[in-house]
């Protein structure tokens, strides 16, 4: 399946064209319509079967600009090198949208998460533990959280 077969819209067409992306692979064409109807997935494929595309394709396809400062899709991930490059992936897809991915991850200055995530956002990506951080000191609200993303879940549990 090519990834216009998946009804989506012209922003996410050109940011998959820019990254030569042209057929879709089996975790994201199985996953796509899943999470299109509000039902949840978990997904089981490969490493570099596109699972982080298999799910940010559909997510992005629903988004709707908002005004709203606070995140409505929250993905988390186990680890800062997850964060970094899951956040990286969203911006690549959501190049052509009005859209704004954060960070949040251990390690570095949280004042500098706080004042990114003070100008606003539309998804973030963070590790349990500064996630909570952050909840604890009152610089992110999750009650506006549409989506919720448990990558690589099982790590977590570990």
């Amino acid at each position: 399946m090519n990834f216009d077969q998946l009804n989506i819209h012209n922003p996410l067409k050109n940011a998959i064209a820019d990254l030569g992306l042209f057929e879709t692979t089996p975790i994201q064409e199985q996953a796509f319509p899943v999470i299109m109807s509000g039902s949840d997935v978990i997904g089981i494929a490969q490493t570099g079967t596109g699972k982080t595309f298999a799910y940010l394709l559909p997510l992005l396809r629903m988004f709707k600009f908002s005004k709203s400062p606070h995140p409505r899709i929250l993905i988390l991930v186990p680890t800062r090198e997850l964060v970094l490059q899951v956040a990286d992936e969203a911006e690549k897809l959501s190049s052509y949208m009005s859209f704004e991915v954060g960070r949040a991850y251990g390690g570095t200055n949280i004042q500098t998460q706080k004042d990114i995530i003070f100008n606003g956002l539309d998804l973030m990506v963070a590790t349990p533990g500064r996630l909570l951080d952050h909840v604890s000191q009152n610089s992110i609200d999750l009650s506006r959280v549409e989506f919720l993303v448990l990558d690589e879940a099982d790590r977590m549990l570990d």
